[in-house]
């Protein structure tokens, strides 16, 4: 297998394109790190990203869109009004783990997802290029640091069929806020980049669960 290539912004798209749609993985800038992006309804390479982590495949992926209508064709239900303030926060480092209409592979058989739209926008404009969702699970294996410069991604991506976006150094810090639909009601998960324990924009105060 040859070594990860680099894509510069401004390049083709059509080999990245061509990359996801034979299961190969896109290691693409966060707003703090790296992480790994397939196609979610690939199985092999969401399989494959659980092996590049050396992690157990239960815990589902977190996926990316670029906006909300592509979230909702994934098959991610938005629909509760209490999601609405939230959404409208996007985008922003800001994870929302709602429900969906159909199984996914990202989702290893729960019937919920993990989504947002990302707060760094060459990754968004690459969502609307290729036109399609992807996870972007944190670059690292299971345990270790998380990646925030490219050159890092050369060994951990070695082996694999694999493209490295080159965004730059990436300020690594905290990552996403995770806010889940709980029975009507939104409940912090894990507290990251978005305070929401003081209310603000229209959005009110949540506690941590």
């Amino acid at each position: 297998m040859p070594p990860p290539w680099i894509w510069h912004r401004g390049e083709p798209i059509e080999p990245l394109r061509e990359l996801l749609r034979r299961g190969g993985v896109v290691a693409v800038p966060t707003e703090s790190s790296y992480g790994l992006a397939v196609d979610p309804l690939n199985s092999d390479a969401v399989e494959t990203v659980y092996r590049i982590k050396g992690r157990e495949a239960s815990k589902p992926l977190l996926v990316v869109v670029c906006d909300r209508a592509q979230a909702e064709r994934l098959g991610a239900d938005l629909s509760d009004p209490t999601l609405q303030p939230l959404t409208e926060l996007w985008p922003a480092a800001l994870t929302l783990l709602v429900p969906l209409r159909q199984a996914i592979p990202a989702a290893q058989g729960s019937d919920r997802i993990a989504l947002r739209v990302p707060d760094n926008e060459l990754l968004r404009q690459l969502l609307r290029r290729l036109d399609m969702p992807l996870t972007a699970t944190s670059a690292n294996r299971s345990g270790r640091p998380a990646i925030c410069s490219p050159d890092e991604l050369l060994d951990l991506l070695s082996g694999y069929d694999a493209a490295i976006i080159d965004g730059g150094r990436l300020p690594g810090g905290p990552p996403s806020t995770l806010v889940a639909l709980e029975k009507g009601r939104l409940q912090i998960l894990r507290q990251g980049r978005v305070d929401l324990s003081k209310p603000s924009a229209g959005v009110e105060a949540m506690e941590t669960k």
